[in-house]
């Protein structure tokens, strides 16, 4: 099947200009002006926005975690993904203590495989360091798993700084990389301790436990244990000025660095836990969310271009859910919605506030993405011989975000009355309408991606 995208604007990282695109099956062969093909069904874009099919490199589908399992699955959290115009996830594969990194991927298989409606990798979670799993690392590469997630925090998954070594040394070796959760243990557990013996169990203790220090503090540690190592790291969801601070000055003794943050962490701050009843449970994630001058230091960074990618930490808990800790703040599940906004978010209050360009989004949401994690040119680019994953973007639209329009399964929506500027319209995956005025018109036909080495 042949099809034929004319008059819309292609979004690159590097520009915007007025193209047409002809896609057969699954691939996009050209990209001009003025293209024509008799045989290709022609849908008219004018005045459409073309960006290729968003990357969201930081989901939690089917994540077992403080006591239950995420709200979303693949198949509810990928449906979610692909109707915000995300065409590929890169799922995190949990090994739990005792297991191999070949059953923790085999687990994730199991979850994902045949019920996914868009295209999917995975990362891979290292929690239990030893000899047979470092030498699992080459088995991991030839399976397409080429980062991996480790944690500094989090007494079932945190390494100690030996292992983190150790393993950021073993990832050189084979052309892997980190991508690193920077909070200080310790100091979480030091703080929390003071807060339950003053009585305190509210959401409001949660921001008091985990403060920018406890970030920053972790992020400079890991950059010199990386610089002792010689390997270049990814600091995942940055949250704070202080933690990119650490960032500069590892940038500025010639490490590489890449980073990470999320709409949550450049839009909602720390006033939210503050809420009455239950509310500020909804926004218990780790990192915290932070102060207003944070937020301004990060649109700041991603004007600079000193943040290379925007995800999501997509961990869904219904407030049933959250409910657990009522009665302690630490058991709180952590983690929020946001597959299904993040592009729409970016565009209204990055884009359109002229925080950030057109050009700058389609880094920071698909190209940079595709580069780090090894699927560039194959994804990230509307170009000749990529696959045809392509979102197409109404920028005249407008709209409100609420809980009860949304299909992420989950029964708040963190960022509740927004106004978008802007609508994904249709999303083409692999060349499929995949999705088409906010309804799901394939389900179920997403793909294991097996990935390369970081291009970025």
């Amino acid at each position: 099947m042949k099809l034929l995208l004319k008059g819309g604007t292609v979004v690159s990282g590097s520009d915007c200009r007025k193209a047409d695109v002809l896609i057969e099956d699954e691939k996009i062969t050209q990209v001009g002006l003025g293209l024509t093909c008799p045989d290709a069904v022609t849908q008219n874009v004018s005045g459409k926005l073309l960006f290729p099919g968003f990357i969201d490199a930081h989901t939690h589908f089917d994540l077992e975690s403080g006591g239950t399992v995420t709200a979303d699955d693949f198949r509810t959290g990928s449906q979610a993904a692909i109707l915000g115009g995300t065409t590929t996830v890169i799922d995190f594969t949990t090994q739990y203590r005792g297991e191999s990194l070949k059953k923790a991927l085999s687990n994730w298989h199991r979850k994902a495989d045949g019920k996914a409606s868009c295209d999917y990798g995975f990362h891979m979670s290292i929690a239990d360091w030893n000899p047979s799993v470092s030498d699992e690392i080459d088995e991991m590469t030839e399976n397409g798993i080429t980062s991996y997630k480790l944690y500094m925090t989090y007494d079932a998954l945190k390494v100690d700084d030996r292992e983190l070594y150790q393993i950021l040394k073993r990832l050189k070796a084979a052309g892997g990389i980190a991508g690193v959760h920077c909070e200080n243990s310790g100091l979480i557990d030091a703080l929390a301790q003071e807060q339950k013996a003053l009585g305190h169990t509210g959401a409001g203790c949660h921001p008091r436990t985990r403060p920018a220090a406890a970030e920053a503090e972790a992020v400079n540690r890991l950059l010199r244990i990386a610089e002792v190592a010689e390997t270049p790291v990814i600091i995942v969801h940055l949250s704070t000025k202080e933690g990119l601070k650490a960032v500069v000055d590892a940038r500025k003794r010639g490490q590489k660095v890449y980073v990470e943050t999320c709409p949550q962490y450049l839009l909602l701050d720390d006033s939210l836990y503050d809420l009455p009843g239950i509310e500020g449970y909804k926004y218990v994630i780790a990192p915290p969310l932070r102060k207003k001058d944070d937020q301004e230091c990060l649109w700041q960074a991603l004007s600079d271009n000193q943040i290379q990618t925007v995800s999501t930490d997509h961990c869904s808990f219904n407030m049933s859910q959250k409910l657990i800790g009522k009665d302690d703040f630490t058991k709180i599940p952590g983690g929020m919605p946001g597959v299904e906004t993040r592009a729409v978010l970016i565009y209204t209050y990055g884009v359109m506030n002229k925080r950030i360009t057109l050009p700058q989004m389609c880094s920071l949401l698909a190209e940079n993405p595709a580069k780090l994690y090894g699927i560039y040119p194959q994804k990230g680019v509307i170009a000749p011989g990529a696959d045809a994953d392509i979102v197409v973007y109404d920028p005249a639209a407008s709209y409100v975000i609420h809980a009860a329009d949304q299909h992420q399964n989950v029964d708040y929506a963190p960022f509740e009355n927004y106004k978008i500027s802007g609508r994904v319209e249709k999303v083409f995956l692999r060349g499929r309408l995949a999705a088409d005025g906010g309804r799901i018109t394939a389900e179920n036909t997403g793909r294991y991606v097996k990935r390369g080495k970081c291009s970025l």
